[in-house]
């Protein structure tokens, strides 16, 4: 009778940055709801990021068969998978055991729809279980379309501007394919289907979504001292690949506040972004003949690739930044970007326009919304050699920060108005608060519902008890 009734949820991320930070963020908001909430990364990504002891969840483990090498020790993403799903289900099985055993019994997962063997093992113990996917509504319902059939590949690689890359090219990443389109193997079994993003920026994906399954937009997962609705020790993101050194940080913001508003190019293709060497020659002096100023993020794998001799007067180049920190500043006009989910969501919801340059996976139908859908910025134009020329980055940078005034204009204040809307999903009576809040009272009545039943049990266990001894005083 020690066990608790406060509802306890496990949140499984999928081991990848940009898998892991959203989820993390999801599970300060579990927890600022009153949700005893418990994070398990896997055993590699717990040793080597070492988290936080002051976060307002706890931690656990589970294995992917790679504890001591992560995903570089596994001969290919299909022996990963396979691994992962292999180990990732026996430890998980233990992890819940253990729990159930103990005061705080879980009674919820909330897994990353990557990994919807996670949502067999939920079941299998009657907890109650949440896909969380990670990209945009849009993103998720081509692939839906194509899970069941209703969207077919095209015969031959072609580009198709408005789908993920994996449609125009799909013989490239066959194991990303599946990988994908696996998200919707077993969906009917999900109690809810979580998504990071915001109704308003995806009102009619969404509600197509909600056609498959039980649906909720719980974005933006954006730590909350950017969103005006602070939670304590809620001021950046957890875990990072690339650590910003402090002369590093100092040295930016002093550039920065040297440079008028939105004077400045922001830079930055995320983690995985690989651009061959004649692309990054050409992106390079698109930047310097742009004659803006600029804050080139290039990674340490990709220095290599800069032509000999770079070294920008009216540029600065980092190997790694704070991302928020920077879209925040007064000094950056224009975000120039891969368009990755996270890093658009976060531009969308700070008001910064952007240049998009995607490269592959979801990254194309994101472009395409922030030209076309969400009328924030601009989109590169590939040559038919798949590189994107120097002239014309610097005529979409000149677009975008103050060429064509009318449209640059455009940008600012469509970037100002999906800025609104995204600090307001997360405020009270915001469409984001109320789905968590929904999935916060879907909880209690599953924990209320587990504690009545316990109750039910030992009751009727003790009277038999009872019974059983008046049987054995009157033999």
């Amino acid at each position: 009778m020690e066990r608790t009734k406060k509802p306890h949820v496990l949140v499984i991320p999928y081991p990848t940055q940009g898998h892991v930070n959203p989820m993390l963020q999801f599970s300060n908001t579990l927890s600022s709801k009153g949700i005893h909430t418990t994070v398990a990364l896997t055993t590699f990504i717990f040793n080597t990021f070492k988290p936080s002891t002051t976060t307002s969840f706890e931690w656990d483990t589970i294995s992917d068969g790679f504890d001591d090498t992560g995903f570089t020790g596994a001969r290919n993403i299909d022996d990963y998978l396979f691994q992962i799903k292999t180990n990732g289900t026996k430890t998980l099985i233990d992890l819940i055991r253990r729990h159930q055993s103990s005061d705080h019994p879980i009674h919820g997962i909330v897994y990353d729809s990557f990994m919807p063997w996670a949502l067999d093992v939920a079941k299998g113990f009657g907890l109650m279980a949440a896909a969380f996917f990670t990209q945009p509504c849009s993103v998720n319902f081509i692939y839906y379309c194509s899970h069941v059939g209703l969207l077919s590949l095209p015969s031959s690689p072609v580009t198709i501007p408005g789908l993920p890359s994996f449609f125009s090219a799909p013989d490239c990443y066959p194991q990303y394919f599946q990988l994908v389109l696996n998200q919707w193997s077993n969906r009917e079994g999900a109690d809810w289907i979580l998504v990071n993003s915001i109704h308003e920026f995806e009102a009619e994906e969404g509600d197509e979504i909600l056609k498959i399954g039980p649906t909720l937009t719980i974005g933006p997962t954006i730590p909350s001292f950017y969103l005006g609705n602070p939670i304590e020790n809620d001021k950046k993101y957890e875990l990072n690949l690339f650590k910003v050194g402090a002369d590093e940080a100092y040295l930016t913001r002093t550039w920065l506040e040297s440079k008028p508003n939105r004077s400045v190019v922001y830079v930055s293709f995320g983690s995985m972004a690989n651009l061959s060497i004649t692309q990054m020659a050409e992106f390079a002096s698109g930047l310097v003949e742009s004659n803006y100023y600029f804050i080139g993020v290039i990674r340490v794998s990709e220095e290599e690739k800069l032509p000999k001799g770079f070294g920008p007067e009216k540029g600065l180049t980092l190997n790694w930044c704070s991302h928020l920190e920077m879209l925040l500043n007064k000094a950056i006009g224009c975000f120039f970007t891969h368009c990755g989910w996270n890093s658009t969501l976060e531009a969308l919801c700070l008001g910064v326009p952007m240049l998009g340059m995607p490269q592959w996976t979801d990254q194309p139908t994101i472009a395409k919304y922030v030209k076309d859908v969400w009328k924030v910025g601009v989109r590169v134009k590939v040559g038919e050699d798949g590189i994107v020329r120097k002239d014309e980055i610097k005529a979409c940078i000149e677009a975008v920060m103050e060429g064509d005034r009318d449209r640059s204009i455009e940008f600012k204040q469509n970037a100002l108005k999906w800025k609104q809307l995204g600090l307001k999903a997360l405020q009270q009576g915001g469409s984001s608060m109320k789905n968590i809040d929904q999935l916060v009272s879907s909880l209690r009545e599953k924990t209320s519902a587990d504690y009545r039943f316990l109750i039910m049990f030992m009751s009727l266990s003790f009277n038999i008890g009872v019974q059983n001894v008046f049987i054995l005083l009157c033999m």
